[in-house]
């Protein structure tokens, strides 16, 4: 008992101190938080820096990883071992852990750790420099306990593995390396590899929680699987998993099935989706890497004026980099995907309200079947077949970039698809219950399709939009199928002049659609001057432009004003709020091109681009 007294007090010692110094492993946001108070066996103890989510998700011991004041030493040798306490029995390549307690592994082990104890029981195994190795069956099961800790003991190097075609213990189904029944919480300051040739990595039936640690998981199934919840509020882990990295799924419950990042470092690669939940998806803190389903480079696609298009590489249904059910809420860290296909994916709602997100995809950037809202952070979809879609998107606030191979903003009514309507099968311009509101921020859209496509209502009433493209005459910069209403901010958006559309009656700002003689070469900044030579607003587009509808707070009625694309120059009086149709404007544009003054008529169509016979009437 002596020796165990001493030995107890080297392991707290030596957890106080990593706590206090870890580095990487001990997960940004919650490093101090490894230093809270927490007894042997209870679940009580919370660090003043902690932040609410933390402490709603994670009790002291989580974080602490502490052991009590007796820990079990289990020696580990060959397909045996040895115990110093009580609660250890070893058979048959078997060392089975049955009461409450703390447990110390070091050494090598043929064969699996198996927790079977009371179901209030709390066991924590403290691996130290321990290698765990399993053929046909998981390395470490928990079948009955409250609640199992895995911690990883300071500068230590551990290693778990299962090989071959996973057999049940009894009547569960272990299939991964790590496999427990109950809670499952993984701390500590040491490093841990788990690899698993035909299963799952580690997997909880009920909440999997990471706390700190260096972990690498290399499975080929799941990575990491949590029942009711996965949370992870610290460590350093990277996954290879040859479906979904992060998973959670809980049929029986709607409300779990949750997935939460709080701080940590997660670099994941899948042959599936990087993170699929039935549940909620949130993201508060650390930084997320994800790379899903061969990347985006993995897909073909293009964009055919508003037609479809084609996939190959990568199945539809899968290789999104984060996907749930229910919600995908961004609120801070790093987030960065590259998946085959959409790279934020949810039947419910996407909110982002802070963090840095950059996303690229062989689909969609963000797809919501309901709302996409961002007000803050920034969002980057560096690559994908449309940009954002969702049902209804509103942009509040934040640094917004998109660039896309058809539409920029797509907001279409029902679930996952590129062609709400489309030609064939319907009225491509009747209006669907979906919109987009833009009220603040800064967006920037590079589209090949449409810049900004709204198949119901557009409303701007703040911030600076500025778009570029399309080149081809069968989309627009600008196109709605309701309203298209601006109220307020600054609004550039040059494209082709074939479907041009400028924002529609019922605006109370000013708004000009500009036609310019010639094709103007992409890197051409427009510039719109005042009578005095004061610069109203500006943007230079990357793609080549014919056209460019531009609204800002100082126009107005009657003004005279001067734009200036590349070389060219000219004159433009607005007549009226809005100034210069295209589709859906009403009357039919007169014909020629233009030169010198703008022609424009009051609420009518627009001269045609250079040999172009007419402008476009207003919609059926």
């Amino acid at each position: 008992m002596k020796n165990k007294q001493i030995l107890s007090i080297l392991l707290a010692l030596a957890l106080a101190f990593s706590a206090v110094g870890c580095g990487a492993a001990g997960g940004g946001a919650v490093d101090k938080t490894l230093t809270a108070s927490a007894s042997g066996t209870e679940e009580s103890g919370e660090a003043e820096t902690v932040s609410s989510s933390v402490e709603e998700l994670f009790t002291g011991r989580d974080l602490s990883g502490k052991s009590g004041e007796d820990v079990v030493t289990v020696s580990l040798s060959g397909d045996t071992a040895s115990a110093d306490g009580e609660g250890v029995t070893v058979s048959d390549g078997l060392v089975t852990i049955s009461a409450d307690g703390d447990y110390l592994l070091s050494g090598s082990f043929s064969g699996s750790i198996v927790i079977d104890a009371d179901d209030t029981a709390k066991i924590q195994l403290i691996l130290s420099d321990a290698v765990i190795e399993s053929e046909g069956q998981a390395a470490i099961v928990a079948l009955c306990a409250d609640k199992v800790f895995l911690t990883l003991a300071e500068d230590t190097d551990n290693s778990i593995s299962a090989t071959g075609e996973l057999a049940p213990f009894g009547e569960a189904n272990a299939d991964g390396a790590i496999f427990s029944k109950c809670d499952l919480t993984i701390n500590g300051t040491g490093s841990l590899t788990v690899t698993c040739d035909e299963g799952h990595g580690i997997v909880s039936k009920d909440d999997l929680k990471i706390a700190s640690g260096m972990l690498t998981v290399d499975a080929a199934k799941q990575g990491l699987s949590g029942k009711d919840s996965v949370s992870i509020a610290g460590g350093a882990i990277t996954i290879t998993a040859g479906t979904d990295a992060i998973h959670s799924e809980n049929a029986d419950d709607a409300e779990k099935g949750m997935i939460t990042i709080l701080g940590g470092s997660v670099t994941a690669g899948s042959g599936s989706d990087g993170i699929d939940a039935t549940g909620a998806v949130s993201i508060a803190g650390g930084s997320l890497n994800i790379t899903a389903g061969g990347g985006a480079d993995s897909v073909s696609r293009y964009a055919s004026g508003r037609g479809g298009w084609s996939q190959s590489g990568s199945s539809a249904s899968g290789g999104k980099g984060i996907k749930s059910d229910v919600s995908v809420t961004v609120s801070g860290g790093t987030v960065n995907v590259d998946s085959a296909d959409d790279a934020i994916h949810t039947d419910g709602d996407v909110t982002i309200s802070g963090g840095m997100v950059t996303l690229k995809s062989g689909d969609d950037g963000i797809h919501a079947d309901a709302s996409l809202t961002i007000s803050g952070g920034s969002v980057t979809v560096s690559d994908s077949y449309e940009g954002l879609e969702a049902a209804d998107i509103v942009i509040e606030a934040g640094e917004i970039s998109v660039t896309a191979s058809d539409d920029g903003l797509n907001a279409a009514g029902g679930s996952d698809g590129s062609n709400g309507g489309g030609w064939f099968g319907g009225d491509p311009f009747a209006a669907q219950d979906a919109s987009i509101t833009i009220s603040g921020g800064t967006l920037t859209v590079n589209a090949d399709g449409d810049g900004i496509d709204s198949n119901g209502d557009l409303t701007v009433s703040g911030g600076t939009i500025c778009v570029s493209g399309p080149t081809n005459a069968g989309n627009g910069a600008l196109d709605y199928n309701g309203s298209g209403v601006i109220t307020g901010g600054t609004f550039i958006a040059a494209g082709a002049s074939g479907m041009a559309e400028n924002f529609s009656n019922g605006s109370t700002q000013c708004s000009v659609l500009v036609n310019f003689a010639s094709t103007v070469s992409a890197g051409s900044e427009i510039c719109v001057y005042d009578a005095d030579g004061k610069l109203i607003a500006s943007y230079t587009p990357e793609k080549n432009y014919q056209c460019a509808v531009i609204s800002a707070p100082e126009l107005a009625v009657g003004g005279t004003y001067t734009v200036t694309a590349g070389g060219s120059q000219q004159s433009v009086t607005l007549s009226s709020t809005i100034t210069g149709g295209g589709m859906g404007m009403g009357g039919m544009g007169g014909p020629g091109g233009m030169g010198g003054q703008s022609g424009f008529g009051d609420q009518g169509g627009f001269g045609g681009h250079g040999g172009m016979q007419g402008g476009w009437g207003g919609r059926p």
